[in-house]
């Protein structure tokens, strides 16, 4: 609450016109409610103290001379204040000070947005189509995508007919609401209006949408229906496919595009595909678009360059990713949050703790995305401290809001390292309603140190935001499994399969052989290797479960790798699903038997095998 001060002291000066009685007056409560600094305003709620100075401007003269004290006393672009001027002018009729005062605010939120669509309408200003639009991409641009349609809604109500521009906003917001039926009914009115004809821009427009909203079956019906495609239409397919998990439906796309010889590949193009070789681990082909990217001399773009970087520290070679990360720009966060996440992957917690304070030191100002690589990094090492103090840290210095990813690390942070019931009350305290992400990621640390009772507590919460993803019957199954629950297996399948989910089969990129494993599992055991039975999630005998075992696929591309490649060279395997006890302790035997270093990708992170030893510490 502000505090007023007494107005008695201009009170008795009898010579002071009404007017200028009142301007005392309201300079007095201004010069004390000022006192207070710019980020009191954004943190206290709407105040008496700050009503009453707006609403004593009575006439213009009035909210001038206000609005002159706070250039004055350096408080007119507080967003708070700025805002209150808006709706004052607006208030009095004079909607182009509005205007002018919206306009001088470097930094707007939704409020001051807001404000000013409020005093358009108040005064009857917003009455044609390009004051719609204007208004509408506002929004979309501030991420307010549900008054951004709210504004459609009443636009129609004014009998104002959408055009081309009201549709492309309203493609692009419908995504962040998840609203499926309202985006077909865009889709539907653009073909009425026959727009796709007209520009290729409405086109690229609709197929993001759909691949914004995972639709990517309708992205690519839409796709194949266009009169005109450009390099914007083709980037924008391969993205959504590669957005959706579905890298090797974006390769494929990004094989057709290059038999168009009339549409020439751009930098969208190469971060597109690149993301896509990086998810399974395609290294020769990423390869092959380096060498393009250095033809074209777009090496030095600085989203191509953090993607390459990506692509090399994701599919193994952290030292080529270090080479060329000193070859970009780097003067925002992006390189260095993509550098920070491909040391967290390999397990090099502490090498990812000192990027980040290089990236200090650099006067490189870090993000939200920084701070969720950072997060993750700690996770995969075992830095629960360090962990914790970069959540408070990206609040507490740099003013940056938790997401749900911010929280959905700090519960895999806790949740690995054995905090359970910390990681639990973590997430019922949460500011935010945790979403499927936060709860699976509990879930999945309740499988690795078989707490089933939390299991099944978390999974209830877990199924309520999310009854589809069958990833999250599979954990809760292996829990049961791993505790020789066998009944609770079975209810758990069943619930899936009434569902109509069946389970991701396991891949792993390099052909399958099995002669040479038979003979590796023999030395193995020769070493002392005992099979652990604890992995196989199925009621069999022990040398069914043994077969079971020597079955997995990344065993399988392991003896692969070792008959085809030359000896003592490394391997690298990159699998889709997480990687099993038993598979992580049998590779280090063979990394002793072989004199082999062996690099396992796995759904999560890297395993670096050598000398009998990995290098997460058998912590992952």
């Amino acid at each position: 609450m502000f505090r007023l001060l007494p107005t008695c002291k201009v009170r008795h000066v009898s010579k002071f016109s009404p007017s200028r009685r009142i301007c005392c007056q309201l300079f007095s409560v201004a010069a004390n409610t000022l006192r207070f600094s710019s980020d009191s305003f954004a943190n206290e709620n709407r105040s008496d103290g700050i009503d009453f100075l707006f609403q004593s401007c009575t006439n213009v003269h009035h909210a001038k001379q206000l609005h002159a004290f706070l250039v004055v006393s350096g408080k007119a672009q507080n967003i708070f204040l700025a805002a209150e001027l808006v709706n004052r002018y607006a208030y009095l009729g004079e909607v182009s000070f509005s205007r002018r005062t919206f306009d001088s605010v470097p930094r707007k939120d939704v409020y001051t947005w807001n404000s000013m669509v409020s005093a358009y309408v108040r005064s009857g200003c917003v009455r044609d189509l390009v004051s719609w639009n204007s208004i509408i991409a506002a929004y979309e641009q501030n991420n307010d995508p549900t008054t951004a349609l709210e504004l459609f809604n009443a636009m129609q109500l004014h009998a104002i007919q959408p055009d081309f521009l009201t549709l492309v906003s309203l493609a692009s917001n419908l995504p962040q609401l998840s609203d499926s039926e309202k985006s077909r009914s865009v889709h539907g009115f653009i073909l009425w209006r026959d727009w796709f004809v007209e520009d290729v821009v409405i086109g690229n427009a609709v197929v993001d949408m759909y691949a914004k909203l995972g639709a990517t079956d309708s992205a690519r019906t839409v796709f194949e229906g266009l009169p005109i495609k450009d390099t914007v239409s083709w980037n924008t397919l391969i993205t959504g496919y590669a957005q959706n998990g579905l890298a090797s439906e974006a390769i494929e796309v990004y094989h057709m595009m290059q038999e168009c010889k009339e549409i020439i590949p751009n930098h969208g193009t190469w971060v597109s595909v690149l993301s896509a070789y990086t998810h399974i681990g395609v290294l020769q082909q990423g390869m092959k678009v380096h060498r393009r990217v250095i033809k074209n001399r777009l090496y030095s773009d600085v989203f191509v360059g953090t993607f390459l970087n990506a692509m090399y520290g994701k599919c193994g070679r952290l030292d080529d990713a270090l080479l060329l990360f000193s070859q970009v720009p780097r003067k925002s966060s992006v390189p260095w949050n993509e550098l920070i996440s491909c040391h967290g992957v390999h397990g090099h917690g502490e090498k990812a703790l000192k990027l980040f304070n290089d990236m200090l030191d650099a006067g490189v100002k870090p993000g939200h995305v920084t701070f969720v690589s950072l997060m993750a990094a700690c996770s995969h090492s075992g830095l629960v401290d360090e962990g914790q103090l970069y959540f408070h840290m990206m609040q507490e210095q740099y003013g940056i809001k938790p997401t749900l990813k911010h929280y959905g690390c700090m519960v895999d942070l806790l949740g690995r390292a054995g905090h359970l019931n910390e990681a639990y009350s973590f997430v019922e305290n949460m500011s935010k309603r945790p979403d499927a992400s936060v709860w699976g990621a509990l879930l999945g640390t309740c499988r690795i140190h078989g707490n089933v009772e939390l299991g099944k507590i978390v999974s209830e919460r877990l199924f309520e935001v999310d009854s589809e993803n069958v990833g999250y019957y599979v954990l809760l199954s292996n829990i049961y499994a791993n505790l020789g629950k066998w009944e609770g297996v079975e209810k758990v399948r069943s619930l899936a399969r009434n569902r109509g989910l069946t389970k991701t089969p396991g891949w792993s990129s390099i052909e399958e052989i099995y002669e040479k494993l038979r003979d590796l599992t023999a030395r193995m055991k020769s070493l002392g290797y005992v099979p652990d039975f604890s992995f196989v999630l199925q009621d069999f005998e022990d040398d069914e479960k043994e077969h079971i075992l020597n079955s997995h696929s990344e065993r399988l591309a392991i003896a692969f790798g070792l008959i085809s490649t030359p000896p003592k060279s490394p391997i690298r395997i990159f699998k889709n699903l997480w990687v099993c006890g038993d598979c992580h302790n049998a590779t280090k035997f063979i990394s002793v038997i072989t004199e082999r270093e062996i690099i396992v990708r796995d759904s999560n992170r890297f395993h670096h095998f050598k000398d009998g030893t990995c290098s997460c510490g058998d912590y992952w």
